[in-house]
C-alpha cells in the first residue's frame, strides 16, 4: 500500500464528506428548528441534479446548471412547505414520516414522467476536467478538489448566516423556543418556509455537484439520505458544526474502510475472499462509528442534552 494511494483515498473521503454535509446541514436545520422528520429531503437532492443536467444540456453552461439546481430545489422546498409540511407541525412523527414518504413517491414518479426512466449525464466543465499535480507526485481530479473547496465555502457561509445575521438569530431562537419568538413578532411561518427552502437548496446543490461524477437518475437521493441521517445522529441534531464534523467522519470512515479492510484481509486470505469480506465489513463501518459515538455521547458530538 503506497502513501500516494492512501492520500488519494483521504481526499476522496473528504470530497464524500463535504457532499454529505450539504445534505445533512439542511436536514439538521429542518429537524432542529421545525422538529420535522423529513424523509423527502433526498428528493430535493434528485431535483437539483435533474435541474442541473437539463439546464446544462440546454445552455451548455455548468455555472447556470448549478444556479438552476439551487433555484429549482429551493422553489420545490418552499412549495412543499407551504402546501404540505405546514399542516404537519402539530402532528406526531408518524404522520410526518408517512406524509414525507408519500412525497418521495410523488417526486420520483413526477421526475420519471418528465425525464423518463433513463439516466441523464452532467458533463464536468472543461476548466475543471483532468487532474492537478499535488505534492508527492499525486495526480488528483480538479473537479473533486473543487467540490471540497466549494463545500467548505458553503459551510463557512452557513456558519456566518447562523451566527452573525438577524435571520440566523431568529433560526437559533426558533430552535430554542418557537412560541417566544412568535410572541415577539417574528412571522414563524415565513421563517419556517425560509429554513425549509434553504435546506432543500443545499440538498439540490449537492445533487448537482455529484451529478457530474455519477449518473443522474430517479431515486438517487434515498441512499444519500440514509447517510445524512447517520451524519446528524453522530454530529448532534440541530448542530451545523456537528453536521460538518459528522459528515467528514462518515466520509473518511466509509472511504478508508473500503480501501484498508480488503487490503488487510488480503494478508491472511485469498484475494477474492478478502475483497468480499473486507467490502462487507467496510459497509458496516459507518454504523459501527455511529454506535461508538452514541455509546459515549448519546445526543451526538455537539447535540444538546
Amino acid at each position: 500500500m503506497s502513501l500516494v494511494l492512501l492520500i488519494e483515498q483521504i481526499l476522496n473521503g473528504l470530497q464524500f464528506g463535504v457532499m454529505l454535509f450539504l445534505m445533512a446541514a439542511g436536514l439538521t436545520l429542518i429537524f432542529g428548528v421545525m422538529g420535522l422528520i423529513n424523509l423527502a429531503h433526498g428528493s430535493f437532492y434528485m431535483i437539483g441534479a435533474f435541474a442541473a443536467a437539463a439546464t446544462a444540456a440546454a445552455t451548455g453552461s455548468f455555472l447556470l446548471a448549478l444556479a438552476a439546481s439551487l433555484v429549482a430545489a429551493a422553489v420545490a422546498g418552499a412549495i412543499v412547505e407551504m402546501t404540505v409540511i405546514r399542516r404537519l407541525y402539530n402532528r406526531d412523527h408518524l404522520d410526518q414520516v408517512l406524509a414525507t414518504f408519500a412525497l418521495i413517491l410523488i417526486f420520483s414518479e413526477g421526475t420519471r414522467w418528465l425525464f423518463g426512466s433513463f439516466p441523464l449525464f452532467l458533463e464536468i466543465p472543461e476548466y475543471l476536467s483532468g487532474p492537478i499535480s499535488l505534492p508527492f507526485g499525486i495526480q488528483y481530479p480538479q473537479y473533486r478538489l473543487a467540490i471540497i473547496a466549494v463545500g467548505l465555502l458553503v459551510a463557512a457561509g452557513l456558519f456566518a448566516l447562523i451566527a452573525r445575521t438577524s435571520i440566523g438569530i431568529q433560526i437559533r431562537a426558533g430552535e430554542s423556543d418557537r412560541e417566544m419568538i412568535a410572541a415577539l413578532g417574528v412571522d414563524i411561518s415565513k421563517l419556517y418556509t425560509f429554513v425549509f427552502a434553504l435546506g432543500a437548496a443545499l440538498a439540490g446543490f449537492a445533487g448537482a455537484l455529484i451529478g457530474a461524477i455519477q449518473s443522474v437518475q430517479v431515486g438517487m437521493g434515498e441512499p444519500v439520505l440514509i447517510l445524512a441521517f447517520v451524519v446528524i445522529v453522530i454530529g448532534g441534531i440541530g448542530s451545523i458544526k456537528g453536521a460538518l464534523l459528522g459528515a467528514l467522519l462518515v466520509g473518511l470512515t466509509d472511504t478508508l474502510a473500503g480501501f484498508l479492510l480488503p487490503a488487510a484481509f488480503g494478508l491472511i486470505m485469498e484475494p477474492s475472499a478478502a475483497a468480499s469480506v473486507g467490502s462487507s465489513l467496510a459497509s458496516m463501518s459507518i454504523y459501527v462509528l455511529m454506535a461508538g459515538v452514541l455509546l459515549f455521547r448519546p445526543t451526538g458530538l455537539f447535540g444538546s442534552s
